[in-house]
Protein backbone atom coordinates (compact mmCIF):
# COMPACT_ATOMS: atom_id res chain seq x y z
CA UNK A 1 0.00 0.00 0.00
CA UNK A 2 1.03 3.48 -0.63
CA UNK A 3 0.93 6.54 1.54
CA UNK A 4 -2.43 7.42 3.10
CA UNK A 5 -4.72 9.36 0.73
CA UNK A 6 -2.94 8.15 -2.40
CA UNK A 7 -4.98 6.79 -5.29
CA UNK A 8 -4.73 3.01 -5.51
CA UNK A 9 -6.39 2.66 -8.92
CA UNK A 10 -4.34 0.81 -11.49
CA UNK A 11 -2.40 3.10 -13.81
CA UNK A 12 -3.62 3.37 -17.41
CA UNK A 13 -1.04 2.54 -20.04
CA UNK A 14 0.45 5.67 -21.60
CA UNK A 15 0.23 6.37 -25.33
CA UNK A 16 2.73 8.22 -27.53
CA UNK A 17 2.27 11.73 -26.13
CA UNK A 18 2.29 10.76 -22.45
CA UNK A 19 -1.49 10.85 -21.89
CA UNK A 20 -3.22 7.67 -20.72
CA UNK A 21 -5.04 5.75 -23.43
CA UNK A 22 -8.54 7.17 -24.02
CA UNK A 23 -7.66 10.51 -22.44
CA UNK A 24 -6.16 11.83 -25.66
CA UNK A 25 -9.46 11.50 -27.55
CA UNK A 26 -11.40 13.16 -24.73
CA UNK A 27 -9.02 16.11 -24.61
CA UNK A 28 -9.22 16.54 -28.37
CA UNK A 29 -13.01 16.45 -28.21
CA UNK A 30 -12.96 18.95 -25.35
CA UNK A 31 -10.57 21.25 -27.24
CA UNK A 32 -12.73 20.98 -30.36
CA UNK A 33 -15.88 21.72 -28.34
CA UNK A 34 -14.23 24.67 -26.56
CA UNK A 35 -12.84 26.03 -29.84
CA UNK A 36 -16.23 25.77 -31.51
CA UNK A 37 -17.92 27.35 -28.49
CA UNK A 38 -15.35 30.18 -28.44
CA UNK A 39 -15.76 30.82 -32.17
CA UNK A 40 -19.56 30.91 -31.82
CA UNK A 41 -19.31 33.27 -28.87
CA UNK A 42 -16.89 35.58 -30.69
CA UNK A 43 -19.11 35.56 -33.77
CA UNK A 44 -22.12 36.46 -31.62
CA UNK A 45 -20.22 39.35 -29.99
CA UNK A 46 -19.07 40.57 -33.41
CA UNK A 47 -22.63 40.40 -34.79
CA UNK A 48 -24.00 42.36 -31.83
CA UNK A 49 -21.26 44.98 -32.14
CA UNK A 50 -21.85 45.42 -35.87
CA UNK A 51 -25.61 45.52 -35.34
CA UNK A 52 -25.28 48.22 -32.67
CA UNK A 53 -22.91 50.26 -34.84
CA UNK A 54 -25.22 50.01 -37.88
CA UNK A 55 -28.20 50.96 -35.72
CA UNK A 56 -26.35 54.06 -34.49
CA UNK A 57 -25.28 55.04 -38.02
CA UNK A 58 -28.82 54.52 -39.30
CA UNK A 59 -30.20 56.68 -36.51
CA UNK A 60 -27.77 59.50 -37.40
CA UNK A 61 -28.49 59.20 -41.14
CA UNK A 62 -32.24 59.15 -40.52
CA UNK A 63 -31.95 62.37 -38.52
CA UNK A 64 -29.83 63.99 -41.25
CA UNK A 65 -32.31 62.93 -43.95
CA UNK A 66 -35.19 64.32 -41.90
CA UNK A 67 -33.42 67.67 -41.53
CA UNK A 68 -32.69 67.81 -45.28
CA UNK A 69 -36.32 67.01 -46.07
CA UNK A 70 -37.55 69.71 -43.67
CA UNK A 71 -35.17 72.28 -45.15
CA UNK A 72 -36.32 71.33 -48.66
CA UNK A 73 -39.97 71.76 -47.70
CA UNK A 74 -39.22 75.15 -46.12
CA UNK A 75 -37.30 76.22 -49.22
CA UNK A 76 -40.21 75.12 -51.41
CA UNK A 77 -42.66 77.26 -49.41
CA UNK A 78 -40.22 80.19 -49.45
CA UNK A 79 -39.89 79.90 -53.22
CA UNK A 80 -43.66 79.80 -53.61
CA UNK A 81 -43.98 82.91 -51.45
CA UNK A 82 -41.37 84.75 -53.55
CA UNK A 83 -43.10 83.68 -56.77
CA UNK A 84 -46.44 84.91 -55.39
CA UNK A 85 -44.90 88.22 -54.36
CA UNK A 86 -43.35 88.69 -57.81
CA UNK A 87 -46.68 87.83 -59.46
CA UNK A 88 -48.63 90.24 -57.26
CA UNK A 89 -46.08 93.00 -57.86
CA UNK A 90 -46.37 92.50 -61.61
CA UNK A 91 -50.17 92.27 -61.37
CA UNK A 92 -50.34 95.80 -59.99
CA UNK A 93 -49.39 97.17 -63.41
CA UNK A 94 -50.33 94.29 -65.73
CA UNK A 95 -53.30 91.98 -66.16
CA UNK A 96 -53.23 88.90 -63.90
CA UNK A 97 -52.58 86.43 -66.73
CA UNK A 98 -49.58 88.42 -67.96
CA UNK A 99 -48.12 88.64 -64.45
CA UNK A 100 -48.55 84.88 -64.03
CA UNK A 101 -46.93 84.23 -67.41
CA UNK A 102 -43.93 86.43 -66.62
CA UNK A 103 -43.53 84.82 -63.19
CA UNK A 104 -43.64 81.34 -64.75
CA UNK A 105 -41.04 82.38 -67.33
CA UNK A 106 -38.77 83.72 -64.58
CA UNK A 107 -39.12 80.47 -62.62
CA UNK A 108 -38.31 78.52 -65.79
CA UNK A 109 -35.13 80.54 -66.31
CA UNK A 110 -34.10 79.94 -62.70
CA UNK A 111 -34.78 76.20 -63.05
CA UNK A 112 -32.77 76.04 -66.26
CA UNK A 113 -29.88 77.90 -64.61
CA UNK A 114 -29.90 75.55 -61.62
CA UNK A 115 -29.96 72.56 -63.95
CA UNK A 116 -26.98 73.94 -65.83
CA UNK A 117 -25.12 74.50 -62.57
CA UNK A 118 -25.78 70.89 -61.56
CA UNK A 119 -24.60 69.53 -64.91
CA UNK A 120 -21.61 71.87 -64.97
CA UNK A 121 -19.83 69.75 -62.35
CA UNK A 122 -19.61 66.76 -64.66
CA UNK A 123 -16.99 66.52 -67.39
CA UNK A 124 -18.44 66.66 -70.91
CA UNK A 125 -18.73 63.39 -72.76
CA UNK A 126 -15.97 62.77 -75.31
CA UNK A 127 -17.20 62.60 -78.90
CA UNK A 128 -17.97 59.13 -80.16
CA UNK A 129 -16.14 59.71 -83.41
CA UNK A 130 -13.39 62.16 -84.24
CA UNK A 131 -13.97 63.84 -87.58
CA UNK A 132 -10.91 63.47 -89.80
CA UNK A 133 -9.29 61.06 -87.35
CA UNK A 134 -8.49 57.43 -87.79
CA UNK A 135 -9.35 54.39 -85.75
CA UNK A 136 -6.81 53.41 -83.09
CA UNK A 137 -4.56 50.43 -83.75
CA UNK A 138 -6.02 48.46 -80.84
CA UNK A 139 -9.21 48.61 -78.77
CA UNK A 140 -9.05 51.10 -75.88
CA UNK A 141 -9.25 48.26 -73.37
CA UNK A 142 -5.96 46.86 -74.64
CA UNK A 143 -7.55 43.43 -74.94
CA UNK A 144 -8.28 41.45 -78.04
CA UNK A 145 -7.21 41.80 -81.63
CA UNK A 146 -6.57 45.18 -83.23
CA UNK A 147 -9.21 46.66 -85.50
CA UNK A 148 -9.08 45.52 -89.14
CA UNK A 149 -7.62 48.10 -91.53
CA UNK A 150 -9.99 50.64 -93.03
CA UNK A 151 -10.65 49.95 -96.75
CA UNK A 152 -9.57 52.67 -99.19
CA UNK A 153 -12.79 52.47 -101.22
CA UNK A 154 -16.33 51.78 -100.01
CA UNK A 155 -17.62 48.29 -100.79
CA UNK A 156 -19.47 47.71 -104.05
CA UNK A 157 -23.20 47.61 -103.58
CA UNK A 158 -25.20 45.71 -106.22
CA UNK A 159 -27.85 47.85 -107.86
CA UNK A 160 -31.27 46.43 -108.40
CA UNK A 161 -32.94 47.07 -111.72
CA UNK A 162 -36.58 47.83 -111.68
Amino acid sequence: MGPPGACTAPALPAVGDGYPQGMNNRSENLEHHLDRHLVEELAQVARETVRDELREQTRRQRRTALLYAASGAAALYAGAAVALAVGLALASGLPGWAAALITAALLGVVAYGLRGAAHGRHAPHPPHRVVGGSAPAAPPSGLGMPYPPMPQNPPDVPRHRA
